[in-house]
């Protein structure tokens, strides 16, 4: 029987395979001389080249031939006399599956030149086979699983939160609501009647239930989707997103900004190690395309791996941001005053100019800016809060000692008007030889967007939800 191999394993392995019988199958990138032909099956960036035969057969799949069309081919692996490639295939029996109209083709985003990104997304359904795309979703693929690698191999258990909730996370924020019911305007809806007998949403965290989970479990992460009701229309937001979100009982907050450090650096490190390939790949796009310098990604990659993030409280921060204003004549367009939440212009001038694009841990936000369950500090002033900043996106982890103290918290959520009634639960487990715990969340895709280098979050997913936007 002949073995059939991926273009990617029969490139890596070709050497040994010289002179051997094997069959390949995937789709034609483009047909050169009526001889050449450059076939790919998503498995790796690199094509795999056939070489046609002269002999009748041969010369009809030529004249059937075009860009698109999938095929099967059994072939001599052969050593190549082009540079470009070690190894061609000698082709030996071509089936076709299915060939392409070249018609439709020229209209589609698989016709061979460069398309725009927003071209792409139209036919959001067809980008898988484009160059660009399938080497952002491997990288995807790759980041995916080195997270939950890394999580595994230093003893967390992996946590499936739900995605129906009757809680805002939050506290703040729009969110999608679930029902059955017909909801008519102005009329008084009964939600007694509704399928689950009270409101329901789709959830914007899973951070609470995995709390609860911790304080039995000790160490868990959950890593799912999310989705935010915001009509926010940025690069930077999606309304239906990834997230990892950590949770660790026995963990302060030192802890927890260590934890995020090293978490990040093995992800990126696992990245440069494996996915060397689509990130030359796509270094080459961003070079052309936007214009940026030599190996620009991976520069930006090893600097991250290089330095040890910079660590400041957010009093600091403000005091920073305050002098630069004031000594380098800089204008923000939100004033710099303690209390305030930082805005991206904040964030970016901090990692990009003033720390030199080294990412940057800021903590010990002050309290009327945080979410409830944060530990309130000694000071009542502040919380145990955490953010890590990347250069040119901005946050990508938040995170804090969570509130431990059963009066605390209640008071807590008294003082930010969450309804202590429907997190009975969540306030219980304070009740129960509750411990001082600590957890982040880290937005998937705004990191799957810094390590790929693109400019809008909408092209590293495989089909963005945005406002207005639910087509595929």
């Amino acid at each position: 029987m002949i073995k059939k191999y991926s273009v990617k394993k029969l490139l890596n392995q070709g050497k040994f395979l010289l002179n051997k019988k094997v069959l390949v199958e995937g789709w034609i990138r483009s047909f050169r001389y009526s001889i050449f032909i450059s076939l790919n099956d998503g498995s790796t960036i690199q094509n795999l080249q056939i070489v046609l035969s002269t002999n009748k057969l041969d010369k009809i799949i030529m004249k059937k031939i075009t860009i698109g069309s999938s095929i099967r081919v059994i072939g001599i692996v052969k050593k190549s006399i082009g540079k470009k490639q070690y190894i061609e295939l000698q082709s030996l029996d071509i089936t076709i599956y299915e060939l392409v109209n070249p018609e439709i083709l020229q209209k589609s985003i698989l016709q061979p030149k460069r398309h725009s990104f927003e071209k792409l997304r139209e036919q959001a359904h067809l980008r898988f086979q484009t160059n660009i795309f399938s080497c952002i979703m491997r990288i995807r693929h790759h980041i995916a699983f080195c997270i939950h690698k890394y999580f595994h191999e230093h003893g967390f258990f992996y946590l499936h939160s739900p995605i129906i909730t009757t809680s805002n996370c939050e506290g703040t924020g729009k969110m999608f609501q679930i029902t059955t019911m017909d909801l008519k305007k102005n009329q008084l809806i009964d939600y007694a009647k509704d399928f689950f007998k009270c409101k329901t949403y789709l959830s914007v965290s899973g951070q609470l239930e995995a709390e609860t989970a911790s304080l039995g479990l000790g160490k868990v992460y959950t890593f799912g989707p999310v989705f935010r009701a915001e009509n926010s229309n940025t690069s930077r937001h999606l309304s239906e997103f990834w997230m990892i979100e950590p949770e660790i009982a026995f963990y302060h907050l030192e802890e927890n900004i260590n934890l995020a450090e090293k978490f990040l650096k093995f992800v990126i490190r696992y990245i440069v190690e494996n996915s060397m390939e689509d990130l030359i790949f796509l270094n080459q796009c961003l070079e052309k395309w936007k214009k940026k310098k030599k190996n620009y990604l991976l520069e930006k990659l090893e600097l991250i791996l290089k330095f040890p993030f910079k660590k400041i409280s957010y009093t600091e921060t403000i005091k920073i941001l305050d002098q630069e204003e004031k000594k380098k004549n800089i204008k923000f367009s939100h004033p710099i005053i303690w209390g305030m939440d930082l805005k991206s212009e904040h964030e970016q001038y901090l990692v990009d100019k003033y720390f030199k694009k080294i990412p940057v841990i800021i903590f010990d936000y002050p309290c009327s800016i945080k979410a409830f369950y944060m530990r309130m500090n000694n000071d009542g002033k502040t919380v145990r809060a955490m953010d890590v900043l990347f250069p040119e996106i901005g946050e990508i982890i938040g995170g804090s000692q969570r509130e431990e103290r059963y009066d605390m918290l209640l008071q807590r959520m008294k003082d930010t008007n969450i309804d202590s009634n429907k997190l009975w639960w969540y306030l219980d487990t304070r009740r129960f030889g509750s411990v001082p715990h600590s957890g982040f969340g880290l937005g998937f895709d705004r990191l799957v967007q810094f390590i790929t280098g693109m400019n809008n979050i909408r092209d590293v997913i495989p089909f963005p939800r945005t406002p207005n936007n639910a087509e595929f």
